[in-house]
């Protein structure tokens, strides 16, 4: 087996995941202004994200019955059929359906590829490797934005799509030729059953998560219904998976101290992650005046430390242990969201960077640790299950961080205006394009990013807590490494 061709299969994979959100979001008002449906909009990217989501912790068990490689394969196939069919999309609802699929196929991308990575590397290499992997989504970041713009502006916007399929052919071929793995053979017991209520009850949660607020209140009729129904489904779940043969999450994975808390801090973690991803470019744009471009640098820096970070962790994790390896990125995280507040008004460029690049340093040392920590304390028979739960909790987190940052960025700017002059108000539809006008009056703009500033204060207080969780939960895993597997 050559490795490194396997590691630029993982990679390429893995960017097909990480891109296909970030590609999309300069591409929609052409992609509305030919298919119609802006009401739906939003749903081509929940859509992928619901079902991405969904589906990695299956993926993970599937892993671990039937191979990585096989699993990987299905995903990236299916991957690129919702591509080409996203590009044939012929309206806003195909597309959505299409995007469903590919978030599928994305699902078993995420959860395969970071479990290759830890059969294939030795303790010692995968803290470098995972800081190639997440290099891969810096790049991304930056990236898939300029690329769904050319692409769109100089061919069309179908070929943001149909741009993933000689990249996952080419994937497929390097993964087919040159990674080898030897499978035990034996008769599983798939648990269909298990499966389905943890797809329909998490499914139905992120669906709460992503639309309340929005569609309907958070406590109203429609929204307790979904939680009610919710609940229900969650523990008939339970109840399935304590009886299967071969549950798709194994009890003893909650009896299991080190795993507990190490995906309690990827929650939290998650959280963390859709602050600034979410709001600090509009923070950037309408509180400090600057542009697309520049913005997107500053929210870059985090998606330059997080890598650097993660791949020196190994170094880290291999002197003082992978628990006090994350307790340093929790504190890294939580003294860049608290510093965030202590930035003097109008907040200074470099300082804003130098906290974007504190605050990626603490993600990369403490998703590493956690993850390859997480995957030591099992064998191959269980690595797929713990890898897939770990990578789960942190998107159930940002899920949970959109939602939760949303409505604390919108009730405090509600607020703000509710106290504003008339005038204040008039004309709101668009901040960003309102403080662009040449001729915004000066009291209206000071007004307006100020209201902005302090809406984005009240969202980094909120991740400040959320850091302290996370480091409070990496104290509550056990100082020696607590095995685990099948009983």
């Amino acid at each position: 087996m050559r490795r490194g061709y396997v590691l630029l299969a993982l990679m390429m994979t893995m960017m097909l995941a990480a891109m296909d959100s970030t590609i999309v979001s300069t591409s929609i008002p052409e992609i509305v202004s030919e298919l119609g449906g802006f009401a739906k909009f939003s749903w081509v990217f929940s859509a992928y994200l619901l079902a991405q989501t969904i589906t990695i912790p299956l993926y993970g068990k599937l892993a671990d019955i039937y191979g990585r490689k096989k699993i990987m394969v299905v995903g990236v196939t299916i991957f690129l059929f919702g591509s080409a069919a996203c590009a044939a999309a012929w309206n806003i609802d195909s597309l959505i359906v299409f995007r469903v699929v590919q978030g599928l196929g994305a699902g078993s991308i995420l959860a395969s590829v970071n479990t290759i990575a830890g059969d294939i590397y030795t303790l010692e290499e995968r803290g470098k490797i995972q800081g190639w992997l997440s290099s891969v989504w810096g790049v991304s970041a930056i990236v898939g934005p300029a690329i769904g713009g050319a692409l769109t502006a100089y061919i069309n916007w179908r070929w943001i799509f149909i741009i993933n399929l000689p990249v996952g052919i080419l994937s497929l071929f390097f993964l087919g030729v040159h990674f080898r793995e030897a499978l035990v053979s034996r008769r599983p017991a798939i648990d269909y059953l298990g499966a389905v209520l943890i797809l329909l009850s998490v499914g139905l949660f992120i669906v709460y998560l992503l639309e309340g607020g929005q569609r309907w209140p958070w406590f109203g009729k429609t929204g307790l219904a979904l939680l009610a129904i919710t609940l229900v489904l969650a523990t008939l779940m339970v109840r399935v998976e304590r009886a299967a043969a071969e549950p798709i999450l194994p009890p003893w994975i909650w009896r299991n101290k080190t795993l507990v808390f190490t995906n309690l801090s990827m929650i939290f973690m998650g959280i963390v992650m859709m602050g600034p991803e979410t709001f600090l470019p509009t923070f950037a744009q309408a509180a400090l005046g600057l542009g697309i471009i520049a913005s997107g640098f500053v929210l870059a820096t985090m998606s330059i430390g997080w890598p650097i970070a993660s791949g020196y962790s190994a170094k880290v994790y291999m002197r003082i242990g992978f628990r006090n390896a994350s307790l340093i990125g929790a504190l890294l995280l939580v003294l860049a969201c608290v510093g965030f507040l202590f930035i003097p008004r109008p907040q200074p460029i470099p300082l804003l960077v130098l906290d974007q690049l504190l605050l990626g340093a603490g993600f990369g040392l403490l998703s590493t640790p956690a993850l390859v920590g997480a995957q030591s304390i099992v064998g191959w028979e269980q690595r797929g299950v713990v890898t897939g739960l770990v990578i789960f909790t942190r998107n159930l987190g940002q899920s949970l961080g959109a939602a939760i940052f949303g409505a604390i960025f919108n009730n405090s700017f509600q607020r703000q205006m509710s106290h504003a002059p008339v005038a204040m108000r008039e004309g709101l539809t668009d901040i960003l394009h309102v403080l662009k006008e040449p001729g915004i009056p000066v009291a209206k703009r000071a007004f307006l990013r100020e209201a902005i500033n302090l809406s984005t204060h009240h969202i980094y207080i909120g991740l400040s807590l959320f850091a302290i969780l996370a480091l409070f939960a990496i104290c509550l895993v056990p100082a020696r490494i607590e095995r685990a597997g099948v009983e």
